[in-house]
């Protein structure tokens, strides 16, 4: 199982210009990917601006969205925006999205909540057109350069459709930052889709769990400060799987390569670039 790092992109009071050390340091350590926290109606750095600067920044390291907000952008933008992304990085971004569950984050005019399920599905067949150099806007350019590729896309979210849409759209899944035993309920579902789609292979699997070593409550408090809009539980879930020692992340490590997952994403609680250096000695 790869170990990957996230980018402290959406932990509160991160200076957005420690993202490019961040990244550098993560890559030097050997970490397998670099991975940033989507949301819009919080204090942090837009997942695409901080993907864009570490694209920039870093030469080998996979970067990877988990999760981007997918029915919030107009589709022909975002489509742009990531193929960017990917071609600075030199072919090393994975797009990881889904359709989001906080109503705040739904500010765009026109690009509510209401059926976007549906506008989703709708706006996966225009990435893909755009990937392709189609021309857009009724007139004969493309919105990407010649070297644009079709993104690999990977999935979030725990209905029949999310795991479904991996079948059809995607090349793997990313559960939410919950515990092993619960994720692995929806490894299964997107396998058991994956195989009645017809896919070959496996899909890719890829887990996600908060980690905080030099100041435990500081990063239970930026936790519980960002999930709290999701509801007491769902932030309690989370901060409560949070690994806090050197033999809690082994554990959680530990309980993620038993039920398949292919990449394990660590994502930050505190900002400190200490961090990157307290769990390169624990994984790598």
């Amino acid at each position: 199982m790869k170990i990957g790092i996230g980018l402290p992109n959406q932990v509160r009071g991160t200076r957005p210009t420690a993202i490019p050390g961040w990244a550098a340091q993560a890559e030097q350590a050997g970490f397998s990917t670099l991975g940033t926290v989507g949301r819009i109606a919080y204090p942090g750095i837009m997942d695409t601006v901080a993907l864009a600067a570490v694209a920039a920044t870093t030469t080998c390291i996979g970067l990877l969205s988990n999760v981007m907000i997918g029915p919030v952008w107009p589709p022909v933008l975002l489509a742009k925006e990531t193929a960017s992304i990917d071609e600075i990085s030199g072919g090393r971004f994975t797009l990881g999205m889904g359709v989001g569950i906080r109503p705040d984050d739904f500010c765009v005019d026109g690009l509510g909540m209401a059926a976007r399920g549906q506008r989703f599905e709708h706006d996966l067949g225009i990435y893909r057109r755009v990937w392709r150099g189609e021309p857009i806007g009724g007139g004969p350019n493309a919105a990407v350069t010649p070297g644009s590729r079709e993104i690999p896309l990977v999935f979030g979210g725990t209905v029949p459709a999310a795991f479904e849409r991996v079948a059809r759209w995607g090349t793997g899944y990313v559960g939410l930052s919950l515990p092993a035993p619960r994720v692995a309920r929806d490894f299964e579902a997107t396998r058991a889709a994956w195989a009645e789609a017809g896919r070959g292979g496996s899909p890719r699997l890829i887990a996600m769990a908060y980690f905080a070593l030099g100041d435990a409550e500081q990063g239970r408090a930026n936790i519980w400060d960002y999930f709290s809009i999701s509801g007491d539980e769902a932030a309690r879930l989370v901060t409560g799987g949070m690994a806090v020692s050197p033999g809690l992340v082994k554990d959680t490590v530990a309980s993620f390569a038993d039920i398949g997952a292919d990449e394990l994403i660590l994502n930050p609680a505190v900002g400190d670039p200490e961090e990157i250096s307290r769990l390169a000695d624990i994984v790598l």
